[in-house]
C-alpha cells in the first residue's frame, strides 16, 4: 500500500543500454520487439486471423459501449467482443470482462481520477494519505479489520491487496484467488467503503502519519532527488514539479481528520470513479453486484482536474548541472511544444506505426553502437511523449562512464541527425516489420488464453480515453494493410513530423562531478555536435543462421511418466534428461528451462568470482555470429538467448511459440556448444563498474546488502563483495577456462511446458541436445566443501554505515535455523514468518506508526547443508532504533510465551493455501516442477503434500519452533546508521 508513481505518459521512447535516470517523468516504455529468428520449423504456418475465434467458451458480444462515456467520441474503432460497459445514474462507470486465465481467479480494480495535482497548496501529499486511510476504518469495517478480513479470505497484504497514487489518479487493487461470489461481493463492498464510508478517525490519522513519513523517508534518496530536480528544471512553475505524490513534511505533519476528509469528499465522486472487474465471473452477476453496491452512492459535482503545467514552448537555452556522488553521468537535451490531441483514428494509428518503426530502427542503431568493446555510452534514451495535456516534449539523454559525456553525446547526436537527414534503409524496415508481424501473429494465436492482467491494462486504456482495444486479429489485418506503405520516405516523413527540433535545447547534466568548463562547455559541446558533418548510414548484410545441424539425433533409452502429475520423463543415450508437460493454459506459448551442472558450485573461497561473468555469456554471441548479427539474422521470430549461474546449475530459460520451438532449441544448443566469448560482450559491463561501485552504500538497503554476507559468514569470500580491481581483471578467457568442461560434459536436464506436441518436442530435442557428445548422467554432489556455509558465532550488535540521508536507518535481527530437507519444519518456518510479519505490521505500523514496511522472512537453503536464516526488521528513523528493537523483541517473546490464536493462524495460512492451489494454473507454476522432475523428484511430492502440511500446523507448533530457534539473546543484530552518526 502506498506506492508512489511518477508521471508516465504515452509516447515513443528509444532506448539502448541501461535505463538513464535523467528525466524519468517523460519516459514511457515502448516495448521493443527484438526477438531472434531464422527458419520456420516443420513448415508451420503463421496463425491466421480467423484462428482467433477458436476460444474454449463462446465470447459474448460487447454490450453497453458508448464512446461518449469514455471520452472516445473521435475513435473510429469499436471494442472487440466480450467486453461489458456500464454507467450508473450517479456517473460511476464500470468495465467487465469474463476471462478464465488463470482459471477460477479475478482482478478487481478501482481508479479515482484524483492524484497529487488535485491537491491545494496546504494539501500536498493528501491524495496518498487518503489512499492509506482507506485501510484504516469505515462505516462497516472497523479500523484495522479491512486487511484482516481479506487475509482470512486468502489475499496477502501487499501482494493481493494494494493501492497506488500518482499525479492524476489513485488506484485500489484486489487480486481474488478464487471466483467465489461472496469474495467478489466482499471486494466490491470494500471498494464502496473506500469511496464513501471512510471514518478518518483522528487517532488513526495520527498513527498513519508515522507510516507515511516513514515511507517518505525511505524513498527520499539520490534517485528521487534527481527526479525532483529534473522536473523543476524542465518544467519550471508547473504544478507537477510542485506536487510529488509523497507531499512535504510540513503538509503531512499538519494533516488531521478534517483536512483529509475535506480532500476525500471533494475528489472522491462517482463521476470520477471507474471500476474494472476481469476474471472467471458471469458478467451479468458482476454488473448486478456493482449496481447493488454503488447504485445509492450519491452523485456530486466532479471538480475539474487542474492543468499539470503550465509549460512554456519557448522555454529554451537554459543549462543545469546537478551533482550527487551516486549518480550515473548523464546529459539530456529537451525541447517542448504545445500539446497536440491525437484522435484514435485509422489514419493516426497508421502514422503511429510509421513513427514506431522509425523509432525502433534508431534504437537498433544505438544498440549496435553500445554493443562494442569500447562503447561510446552506457545508454541512450530518446523520447517523444506528452506531459499530461500540458505539452509534448522531445528528449535526448545519454548516460556515460565518468568523464565521457562529450564523446557519448556527440555519437548519439550524430546518429539522431543521421536518421533525420538520410532516413532509414529497406533492410532496416524489413527487420522491424518482421518483428512487428511476429508480435501480432503471436497475439492472435494467444487471443483465446490471454491473462487477466492484459485485459485490465486494455480496460484502463479505454477508461483514460487513450484508445479503443480492438481485437488482435483486427490489429494484424490493419498492420498487413499498412505494410506496403512502410517505405523509407514515409518513415522519414513521420519521424521528422514527430520529433521536436533540438535547436537551442534545455541542457541538463547530472553526475558525480561537474564537467570541466561548466555550463558553457556543455552548450558549446552541443552546438559543435549539431554542426558536425555526418555521413549516410552503411548497409549491413544479413547471413544465414549457422546452427541447424548438431549431428545424429539422439536415441531414447528411458521413457516414463509420473503417475501423479503426468510429467513425461525421457533420457537420451548421451545422458540428456528431458521432462515434458503439455498444457492448455496458454495457446501458442511454450516455456523451456534448461539446467546444466555447475553454477556457483564451481567457485571456491580462493576464486569467489569464478563464474561472475556467466550471466554475460550470451552477450559474447556465438562462434559464428555476434550477438548483434543474431538479432538481425533471426528477426521476426520468438526466440532468444539466455544463460546464468544459479547456486548449483547453469540455467537457460526462454518462452517461445510452436512454430519457433525448433529454432529456440537450436539457439540454446548453439550457446551451449559454441559460445562466442567475443570481447564486445563485456564492453558495456566494464563501462558500468565504476558507477556500480560508486552507488554501493548510498542507501541503508544497499549498505545492508553489502555488509550482511561477510558478517554472517565470517568474511567467507563467496558471500563478500570483492574489490573493484578483482572485477576489472575478469575476462571471457577466465570464464571459458572455468565453465567449458561443464558445458561440454555436465549433466543436463530440460523441462518443457505449454502448447506443444510431445512427439515433435522429443524429435526437436533429439536433434539438438540429444545429438551432442556424451554427458554425465547425474548432477554432481559437490561434497568437496562447496556446500558448506557457516553462520557466525559473533552474535549481538553489528553496526553498518550508509551514505544516505541523516535520518534513515535500518535494523535487522537474524537467527540461524536449518536447511530445507525437513519438509514439515520448512513449512512451519514459512508459516511462522507470515505470523511474525502480521504481528509486526500490527505493532510497528498500525499501533506505533513507526515504519512503512516491517519484514519477517525464513530462508532455508536447499544448497548449503544445515544452513538457514530467520530474520525480522524494519526501516525506521535513526532516532527510533531502540524503540523498534524493543518492539521486535516483544513480538518474538510474545510468540514464545503465547501460541498464536486461530484467527492469526487463519490470516497467515489462507494466502499460502490459495497460492498453492493456484500454482498449476500457469505455465510458470508447472515449469518449477517439470524442470528438475528427474534429478529432484522429491520437489513434486513436496508440492503435492504441501496443503495437508500447512493445514496440520497448529499455533502450538509455531510457538515451539520460536522457542527452539528465536531466542532474542542469540540473534545477530544489524543496525545500519548514517555515516554521520557516532552511535
Amino acid at each position: 500500500v502506498g506506492m508512489l508513481l511518477l508521471p508516465v505518459q504515452p509516447g515513443h521512447v528509444i532506448r539502448a543500454g541501461m535505463k538513464s535516470i535523467m528525466f524519468a517523468p517523460l519516459a514511457f516504455s515502448l516495448a521493443f520487439i527484438t526477438p531472434l529468428a531464422a527458419q520456420n520449423a516443420d513448415g508451420a504456418k503463421p496463425p491466421a486471423a480467423a484462428e482467433e475465434t477458436a476460444d474454449r467458451t463462446a465470447i459474448e458480444p460487447t454490450r453497453g459501449w458508448d464512446p461518449g462515456d469514455w471520452n472516445l467520441e473521435d475513435s473510429e474503432f469499436t471494442p472487440e467482443a466480450g467486453w461489458v460497459f456500464g454507467k450508473l445514474d450517479n456517473g460511476l462507470r464500470y468495465i467487465i470482462r469474463r476471462n478464465d486465465r488463470p482459471e477460477g481467479t479475478g482482478l478487481v480494480r478501482m481508479e479515482i481520477a484524483a492524484g497529487s495535482i488535485d491537491e491545494r497548496d496546504g494539501e500536498r501529499g493528501y491524495a496518498h494519505y487518503v489512499e492509506h486511510m482507506a485501510f484504516n476504518g469505515s462505516t462497516n469495517v472497523p479500523e484495522g479489520e479491512m486487511v484482516k478480513l481479506l487475509e482470512r479470505l486468502g489475499l496477502a497484504f501487499g501482494a493481493d491487496t494494494n493501492a497506488s497514487t500518482s499525479f492524476d489518479r489513485t488506484q485500489y487493487r484486489l487480486n481474488l484467488p478464487k471466483n467465489d461470489l461472496e469474495l467478489l461481493d466482499t471486494a466490491l463492498m470494500l471498494m464502496r467503503e473506500t469511496v464513501s464510508e471512510l471514518n478518518f478517525d483522528e487517532e488513526a490519522v495520527q498513527r498513519e502519519k508515522g507510516v507515511i513519513l516513514s515511507e517518505r523517508r525511505v524513498r527520499n534518496n539520490y534517485l528521487l532527488k534527481n527526479i525532483v530536480d529534473s522536473l523543476e528544471f524542465a518544467f519550471p512553475g508547473s504544478l507537477v514539479s510542485q506536487r510529488l505524490p509523497i507531499g512535504t513534511v510540513e503538509t503531512l505533519e499538519s494533516a488531521n481528520s478534517d483536512k483529509l476528509r475535506a480532500f476525500w469528499e471533494r475528489e472522491y465522486v462517482p463521476a470520477d470513479t471507474v471500476l474494472v472487474v476481469v476474471g472467471d465471473f458471469d458478467p451479468a452477476t458482476v454488473e448486478a453486484t456493482i449496481t447493488e453496491r454503488f447504485g445509492d452512492w450519491e452523485a456530486r459535482t466532479s471538480p475539474d482536474q487542474p492543468d499539470a503545467g503550465p509549460v512554456d514552448p519557448d522555454y529554451a537555452g537554459k543549462t543545469d548541472i546537478y551533482l550527487d556522488p551516486a549518480l550515473t553521468e548523464s546529459i539530456a537535451l529537451i525541447r517542448h511544444e504545445p500539446y497536440v490531441e491525437r484522435p484514435d483514428t485509422i489514419e493516426e494509428r497508421r502514422k503511429s506505426l510509421l513513427r514506431r518503426v522509425g523509432s525502433q530502427i534508431l534504437g537498433r542503431r544505438f544498440q549496435r553502437l553500445q554493443r562494442s568493446e569500447d562503447p561510446p555510452f552506457r545508454g541512450v534514451n530518446i523520447s517523444n511523449s506528452k506531459f499530461f495535456e500540458a505539452a509534448r516534449s522531445t528528449q535526448l539523454s545519454v548516460s556515460t562512464e565518468e568523464g565521457a559525456w562529450e564523446r557519448g553525446l556527440q555519437t548519439a547526436i550524430d546518429e539522431y541527425r543521421r536518421v533525420l537527414t538520410y532516413g532509414v534503409t529497406e533492410a532496416e524496415i524489413a527487420e522491424q516489420v518482421s518483428n512487428g508481424r511476429n508480435a501480432l501473429e503471436n497475439a492472435v494465436a494467444n487471443a483465446a488464453t490471454r491473462g487477466n492482467g492484459q485485459f485490465v491494462s486494455r480496460a484502463f486504456d479505454m477508461a483514460r480515453g487513450e484508445g479503443v482495444p480492438d481485437s488482435p486479429a483486427e490489429r494484424l489485418a490493419r498492420f498487413e494493410a499498412t505494410v506496403p506503405e512502410i517505405t523509407p520516405a514515409a518513415v522519414l516523413e513521420a519521424m521528422r513530423e514527430d520529433f521536436i527540433g533540438l535547436d537551442n535545447p534545455l541542457i541538463r547534466f547530472a553526475g558525480k562531478t561537474a564537467p570541466e568548463g561548466g555550463t558553457e562547455a556543455l552548450r558549446a559541446a552541443v552546438q559543435a555536435a549539431f554542426a558536425r558533418e555526418i555521413a549516410p548510414p552503411e548497409d549491413t548484410d544479413t547471413v544465414e543462421f549457422a546452427y541447424t545441424n548438431f549431428g545424429t539425433p539422439g536415441e531414447i533409452v528411458e521413457d516414463a511418466r509420473t503417475e501423479n502429475l503426468g510429467i513425461r520423463k525421457i533420457r537420451f543415450a548421451n545422458g540428456t534428461m528431458l521432462n515434458l508437460k503439455p498444457t492448455e493454459i496458454a495457446d501458442d506459448r511454450i516455456s523451456i528451462r534448461i539446467a546444466i551442472d555447475g553454477g556457483r558450485m564451481l567457485r571456491g573461497k580462493d576464486d569467489p568470482l569464478a563464474v561472475e561473468l556467466a550471466n554475460l555469456l550470451t552477450s559474447g554471441g556465438l562462434g559464428k555470429h555476434s550477438r548483434d548479427e543474431l538479432q538481425s539474422i533471426l528477426a521476426g521470430r520468438s526466440v532468444g538467448g539466455s544463460f546464468g549461474a544459479g547456486a548449483e546449475v547453469f540455467s537457460a530459460s526462454r518462452g517461445t511459440t510452436p512454430r519457433d520451438f525448433r529454432l529456440q532449441l537450436q539457439l540454446m544448443a548453439a550457446y551451449l556448444s559454441d559460445p562466442g566469448y567475443r570481447p564486445e560482450g563485456l564492453g558495456p559491463w566494464r563501462k558500468g563498474l565504476d558507477d556500480f561501485f560508486a552507488r554501493l552504500g548510498r542507501t541503508p538497503g544497499s549498505a545492508y546488502g553489502e555488509g550482511i554476507g561477510p558478517i554472517l559468514s565470517d568474511g567467507d569470500p563467496r558471500f563478500t563483495r570483492q574489490p573493484i580491481e578483482a572485477y576489472r581483471e575478469l575476462d571471457y578467457d577466465g570464464l571459458r577456462t572455468t565453465i567449458s568442461e561443464r558445458l561440454e560434459n555436465g549433466a543436463i536436464e530440460i523441462g518443457i511446458v505449454g502448447d506443444f506436441d510431445e512427439d515433435q518436442a522429443i524429435r526437436h530435442v533429439a536433434e539438438t541436445f540429444g545429438a551432442l557428445p556424451q554427458r554425465e548422467n547425474e548432477f554432481r554432489a559437490y561434497d568437496n566443501g562447496r556446500r558448506d556455509r557457516t553462520f557466525t558465532d559473533k552474535r549481538g550488535l553489528h553496526i553498518l554505515t550508509h551514505e544516505g540521508e541523516a535520518d534513515q536507518a535500518m535494523i535487522r535481527m537474524i537467527w540461524p535455523t536449518d536447511d530445507n530437507k525437513d519438509w514439515e519444519q520448512t513449512s512451519r518456518f514459512t508459516l511462522l514468518s507470515r505470523v511474525v510479519r502480521l504481528k509486526l505490521t500490527e505493532k510497528l505500523r498500525e499501533e506505533l506508526g513507526q515504519t512503512y514496511s516491517p519484514s519477517a522472512s525464513s530462508n532455508q537453503s536447499s544448497i548449503y547443508r544445515d544452513y538457514g536464516t530467520f530474520s525480522v526488521g524494519a526501516s525506521v528513523d535513526v532516532k527510533q532504533l531502540d524503540a523498534t528493537k524493543a518492539a521486535l523483541v516483544a513480538t518474538i517473546e510474545g510468540l514464545i510465551a503465547t501460541a498464536p490464536d486461530d484467527d492469526l493462524m487463519q490470516r497467515a495460512r489462507q494466502p499460502i493455501l490459495e497460492s498453492v492451489e493456484n500454482r498449476l494454473k500457469s505455465n510458470g507454476g508447472w515449469a518449477g516442477l517439470v524442470d528438475r522432475a528427474q534429478s529432484k523428484p522429491e520437489d513434486i511430492e513436496r508440492y503435492l503434500t504441501a496443503i495437508d502440511r500447512y493445514k496440520a500446523i497448529t499455533g502450538k507448533d509455531l510457538q515451539e519452533l520460536a522457542r527452539a530457534y528465536l531466542n532474542p539473546e542469540q540473534a545477530v543484530e544489524i543496525r545500519v546508521v548514517p555515516s554521520q552518526t557516532t552511535e
